[in-house]
């Protein structure tokens, strides 16, 4: 038969890279450890390559003049691979010009919560093993951010005492709590595990930790009840591991960066949602931490203070932003009890609220209202001064106050804002007055 010239002449096809996976285990199979390490590199975000030894790292696109970015799971009821990772990888990919690695310990992890425990460890040391390999490339330890969901957010800890707190970063995302909220320093996530510790705290009330860990431990929504996450048993699984996860969801979407996740150091939230807390001086001089990929967390200081806890509020999806304004009123007499006035923004046909109590025998009260809207897109303030409850007579009493308002943060007087006239409420009267903000 005879074949043609050109098909003798062509060059065989060049074999497609294989793509290496998570593993699935046996809930009944897990307690081993069976350690993979999967690399991700921007030029092939979505194909993992199966790292072990240093000839693996050279032949499969690791750039050692990269920094590296080492993701690592927490338990897994079920024993498959992370509902969340591949996105947090390809977002990960294309927020920085990294290395990626993806830690599986899905073996490990599997099965009952306690046996994953004992497993942080072994693991840790492994890891430590591997992360050694990429110093004899010249990575620097300085250059390597470890990212840890949950139980592996104190791997990473562990793991970065293992080098002395000479890794550059460690990010963890809802560390967990049970087994460690009690535990040693040298046990969990700590500040001295690496030159710069974070954690974003959701579900302080069930799996997440309740302690800070890091230099800065952003409290999100008070870091225990997520909006839009199920508050019913009913909900089933989702009920116990939404809260939890939100601290991965916020992470991916900071790393998207349409909008700054900013917080503010406080006290506690109780304070922070009173207004007692308006810009980021004590302790950080004015810069004011945001989640993701900034250096620091935007922190410019040197050296830095150790668990400061920030507050943030956020909406119940992604991208999750809020901007936070201080809303003060100012009441003209002073008054022989508290007086509530319920403070509403309004926004084209979107409306966001909050609550100044004046404590009786003062003239001043204020609050913080957390607005999806920038600032300079709301055109109309409401106010309902509460009605003292008298069942049997209705309440005529009326009020006249200032009404002032300030996006945070709020470094100097001049940024507050206030209506030019004064503010007459009556009990349960609504009452609206335009704001006009102008766009900076």
């Amino acid at each position: 038969v005879h074949k043609s010239s050109s098909t003798w002449g062509d060059a065989p096809p060049t074999p497609q890279p294989k793509c290496a996976d998570f593993q699935n285990a046996n809930v009944f199979e897990g307690t081993d450890l069976k350690v993979q390490f999967l690399l991700f590199v921007p030029s092939n975000p979505n194909c993992g390559k199966l790292v072990e030894g240093s000839s693996d790292l050279q032949n499969s696109g690791f750039n050692a003049t990269l920094g590296t970015k080492l993701i690592i799971h927490g338990f897994s009821v079920l024993g498959t691979k992370p509902s969340w990772i591949d996105k947090f990888i390809r977002t990960l990919l294309r927020a920085t010009n990294a290395n990626v690695i993806a830690v599986d310990w899905i073996y490990g992890s599997t099965g009952v919560y306690f046996s994953a425990v004992k497993n942080v460890i072994k693991l840790s040391l492994k890891i430590c093993l591997f992360l050694n390999k990429l110093l004899v490339l010249g990575v620097s330890e300085s250059s390597i951010h470890i990212i840890g969901v949950s139980l592996g957010a104190h791997v990473g800890g562990m793991v970065g005492q293992l080098f002395g707190g000479q890794l550059g970063q460690i990010t963890g995302l809802d560390p967990a709590g049970p087994e460690y909220t009690g535990a040693s320093v040298e046990e969990r996530l700590d500040a001295g595990d690496a030159r710069f510790v974070e954690a974003i705290h959701t579900d302080t009330d069930n799996f997440g930790i309740r302690i800070p860990v890091g230099h800065v431990d952003y409290f999100v929504n008070g870091g225990q009840d997520q909006p839009g996450c199920p508050t019913y048993f009913y909900a089933g699984y989702s009920y116990l591991i939404c809260d939890h996860m939100r601290a991965v969801h916020l992470y991916i979407s900071a790393l998207e960066n349409s909008c700054p996740l900013m917080a503010f150091p406080c006290d506690s939230y109780k304070a922070f949602l009173a207004g007692h807390c308006l810009d980021c001086f004590n302790p950080f001089l004015l810069s004011c931490p945001r989640i993701g990929l900034v250096e620091q967390g935007g922190v410019k200081i040197e050296p830095l203070p150790k668990e400061v806890k920030v507050y943030l509020l956020t909406t119940s999806k992604a991208p999750y932003c809020m901007h936070h304004s201080l809303v003060e009123f100012h009441l003209k007499e002073l008054r022989k009890k508290d007086t509530n006035i319920e403070v509403t923004f309004l926004s084209s046909n979107v409306s966001f609220s909050s609550r100044i109590t004046i404590p009786k025998q003062q003239l001043h009260g204020k609050g913080i209202i957390a607005h999806a809207t920038p600032q300079c897109q709301i055109n109309q303030v409401k106010f309902k001064f509460q009605s003292s409850n008298r069942v049997w007579k209705k309440d005529r009493t009326t009020i006249i106050g200032r009404f002032c308002t300030a996006l945070l943060p709020v470094n100097h007087r001049e940024k507050v804002i206030c209506l030019p006239e004064p503010v007459n409420l009556q009990a349960s009267v609504t009452a609206s007055h335009d704001l006009k903000i102008a766009c900076v």
